[in-house]
């Protein structure tokens, strides 16, 4: 590695400390977990984390998000959001994250003000540029600062600074929206998000930390590691997977041979 990250750790607590007080979007992921480390670590109780409650995010994870929050030491602050009533976020268009960030993160700074933090910073990386985050519009809208973007830290970064922190989300898959389950222009249900994590648990279940689910109505597209194939295949657990595929309504079970990969349902905008 050519960078020195643990210089760029440095670096990161420095820019933290001359914001003050701070405000992050916190979501128990790697990135957000690991800013709110180095924000706790830099600003200790002049920071604080805001989780929002929300049906787009698998129900275990608020629960997840508190247990992160009291290991690292930052107050937790929780908002409670339906985002099946945001439009933009329920028509599931291509720029869907715009609609949703935009409504999400307006309620987390109004919170944040309100308790006298008037910078909220997001997790937002330097592989996220790479990537389609209609999302990031409306971060640059609402002057969220990125400071992990900014200074260039990559996911590798970051998982190998949160491993050294002893942080537990060091080797956590990525976490994402359960709308990133559907392809764009179905509409969003909060009874179809609930079906996208259920279809999600059997899996997880076995140990696999690296996969989704999509979902294209009666079919579910599997999406794995290719070292993970083999263990969805093996006769026991290929037949608990139908069984409980089916019991949540689909009717055919696929594997996509391609793999699993971030932002699959992107690919068609690439057409």
């Amino acid at each position: 590695m050519n960078k020195n990250i643990h210089t760029m750790l440095s670096g990161l607590h420095e820019k933290i400390s001359g914001y003050g007080r701070v405000a992050i979007a916190f979501s128990g992921g790697v990135d957000s977990t690991f800013l709110a480390k180095a924000a706790y670590d830099a600003l200790g109780d002049s920071a604080i984390a805001l989780t929002v409650d929300s049906e787009a995010y698998p129900p275990e994870s608020i629960g997840e998000t508190r247990i992160l929050a009291r290991h690292i030491g930052i107050q937790l602050l929780e908002i409670p959001a339906k985002a099946c009533d945001i439009p933009g976020f329920r028509d599931n268009e291509p720029d869907r994250c715009y609609h949703c960030k935009k409504a999400l993160f307006t309620t987390m700074l109004k919170h944040a003000n309100e308790k006298g933090f008037g910078i909220l910073m997001d997790g937002s990386n330097a592989d996220d540029v790479n990537d389609y985050r209609p999302g990031m519009r409306a971060l640059d809208e609402l002057d969220i600062k990125s400071p992990l973007r900014e200074l260039g830290f990559t996911k590798d970064d970051i998982r190998a600074l949160s491993k050294e922190l002893g942080l537990p989300t060091w080797n956590r898959q990525s976490y994402a929206c359960l709308a990133s389950r559907f392809p764009y222009g179905e509409k969003l249900t909060p009874e179809l998000l609930e079906k996208a994590w259920k279809a999600e648990a059997i899996i997880r279940d076995m140990g696999i930390t690296k996969f989704r689910v999509r979902n294209h109505g009666s079919i579910a597209r599997i999406e794995l590691d290719p070292e993970d194939m083999a263990v969805v295949l093996k006769q026991e657990n290929r037949e608990r997977i139908i069984n409980h595929m089916k019991s949540l309504g689909y009717r055919y079970i696929t594997i996509d041979l391609q793999g699993y990969r971030t932002g699959s349902m992107n690919e068609v905008l690439k057409i």
